[in-house]
């Protein structure tokens, strides 16, 4: 990969691309992830057999890379929050453990503004993203100057890299590397610490995005090699998921480190 390298510390924010999840995240110096925050939101107290049948709802609903792109070209990016994302500004200090000059990594990173939120506290921010209208705003609605270079190690791939900052954001589409779970538990070192943020609604009265993801998946996607622990967990139904039907939305927040044995 060409953003593993070093020693890194990991932070992002996941939701569900077509069945997969996909997520923002922060890598440290350039190793093996040290620290990660991701979403994930579905209904509380919910049996595996009910949550399968839950699954099966959005079975069918599968986001393509051109969706998404033509949404960012549209203008149609309701996830996309106008501030800093108040779940990693409440567990910053569980992320970065102490530690200083961290580098963070964002998949699937669109112009959140938690980059330069961390940026700006003199952590390095790599993230990747498909949409290039996605990238190109972030700097121009950031006030940062930028330069765009080809990735010769990644066919088709380029890089804008912050003149201001210490941000590069890679155009490219993570999902070719590997399956998600898989790319994350890999980047991840003995260290890492990582934020996973999920949302739990009930999907049969809202296919997404984002995607529902019962606490069931997370632990099937990394329970094996990892310890997850609830960090906190918060009532986040608004006006907009009311006006799609739905009568709870919660948002999850789930500290992910390697085991030790």
């Amino acid at each position: 990969m060409f953003y593993k390298s070093g020693s890194l510390m990991f932070v992002s924010l996941m939701f569900m691309l077509g069945g997969k999840p996909s997520s923002l995240a922060v890598l440290r110096d350039s190793a093996p992830v040290t620290t990660i925050l991701d979403p994930l939101v579905a209904p509380l107290n919910v049996d595996w057999c009910q949550t399968s049948k839950m699954l099966s709802a959005q079975a069918d609903r599968v986001m393509a890379l051109g969706e998404w792109e033509e949404r960012w070209r549209e203008d149609q990016t309701g996830w996309h929050r106008p501030h800093v994302n108040k779940m990693l500004e409440s567990n910053i200090e569980k992320v970065l453990d102490g530690r200083k000059g961290v580098k963070f990594f964002f998949p699937l990173c669109g112009k959140a503004l938690d980059m330069k939120w961390l940026a700006d506290m003199g952590h390095s921010v790599v993230g990747v993203e498909i949409a290039e209208k996605a990238i190109k705003q972030f700097f121009e609605e950031s006030n940062m100057t930028y330069s765009e270079e080809t990735v010769s190690a990644l066919p088709g791939a380029k890089v804008y890299k912050s003149s201001e900052r210490n941000i590069s954001l890679y155009q490219c589409d993570l999902y070719n590397f590997s399956r998600y779970a898989a790319l994350i538990t890999s980047l991840m070192d003995k260290d890492c610490r990582y934020l996973l943020d999920t949302l739990l609604y009930n999907p049969e009265v809202y296919k997404g995005p984002p995607f529902f993801v019962p606490d069931e998946q997370v632990q099937s996607l990394f329970g094996k090699s990892c310890d997850i622990e609830l960090l906190q967990s918060l009532d986040a139904l608004t006006d907009r998921e009311k006006a799609r039907g739905m009568d709870f939305f919660t948002e999850k927040v789930h500290l992910i480190t390697l085991k030790t044995n």
